[in-house]
Order: C-alpha cells, then structure tokens, then sequence
C-alpha cells in the first residue's frame, strides 16, 4: 500500500516540520518514505508545502499529481491542492485559516480549528501537531501513537520539555472526524 500527502500552508506555519516528522515516524515504523520540500525564498509568509510518501514496497516515484491526502493550513493551498486530491481522498483544512466551504463532493474531509485549538493549549506554533493529529485520526497510516515516539526521538533534547504540549495537540486533532 502506497499513501501521498501533501502538507501546504505558509512559510513559517511548520509546514515542513510537518511533513518531516511524519516521515521520521513512517522510517521508524519500517515503512519506505520519501519527503520532498518545496518553498519560496521568502521563508515567513511565502508559500511553503512538501511532500510525503509513505509505502511498504520501494517508491517508484517521490512525485505526486494526486495524492491521498491533504493538509491545507490555508486559504490559497485549498485552492490548489483542492481540485488535485484523489476521489474519495482526504482533505484536512485550518478552519482557522479558511473562510470557504470544500466544493468536492467526492472527498472526505474535516475542518478543524486549528489556530484556537493551538491557542487554548498555550502556543500558536502547535498548529501544524493539530492539524497532523487531524490526518492522523481519519488516515489508516501510521499510528498516533509512532508519531509521538517519533517527536520524542527526533525532536532535539533542549525541546523534549515541549513534548506534553505536542502531544496534547496531536490528541485535539486526532479527535476530530472526517
């Protein structure tokens, strides 16, 4: 089994890290994972996305046209990567950050609040583990639980006091239902 994610917001947002501890997380599942980043020069507030494939076979390509699922921490990444899901794929959306309801009828998909959530837990910056905790509570693809271990293994230790907060924000999110 093959599953594409797209992760798309701002620069600055987390994006990246997203799509990078995702992967970390998949590796130490045993999984074969590609993770491909892809932003503007302007690094706060430009665009940023990435791309992560997760497999338990060889990946033949790390490029995706369209994939399984998407997470849109903004207005204008639902508008491009909207229209490019696959059917019956997953669309995670920073309700937060989007004032427009999904056209697609064909898709799955659950607006999350993401920025209060992140707010109401003490730090802005845990949106993105909100929202990765969204994907991960609709999306058969790895574990919550492998996620967290993942954060805790690969997050530098000057960090690890973060780790209740992050975990907390992954729970929020997974708590929500496409």
């Amino acid at each position: 089994m093959q599953t594409e994610v797209i992760v798309a917001g701002f620069g600055g947002q987390g994006v990246l890290f997203t799509g990078q501890l995702l992967s970390y997380a998949a590796m130490d599942e045993g999984k074969e994972v590609t993770w491909i980043p892809s932003y503007g020069p302007e690094m706060r507030g430009g665009t940023a996305n990435c791309t992560v494939v997760i497999a338990d076979e060889e990946i033949g390509s790390p490029l995706v046209r369209n994939p399984k699922a998407v997470i849109a921490m903004n207005l204008p990444s639902l508008d491009k990567y909207e229209p490019s899901l696959q059917a019956g794929g997953l669309l995670v959306i920073n309700g937060s950050m989007v004032n427009r309801a999904v056209a697609r009828k064909d898709i799955r998909s659950v607006v999350v609040p993401a920025n209060e959530i992140a707010e109401e837990l003490g730090d802005r910056k845990l949106t993105n583990m909100v929202l990765l905790g969204a994907l991960l509570g609709n999306l058969e693809v790895i574990p919550l639980d492998a996620l967290k271990k993942a954060l805790k293994e690969h997050l530098p230790e000057r960090h690890h006091k973060l780790l209740p907060l992050n975990y907390q924000s992954l729970e929020k999110g997974a708590s929500h239902k496409a």
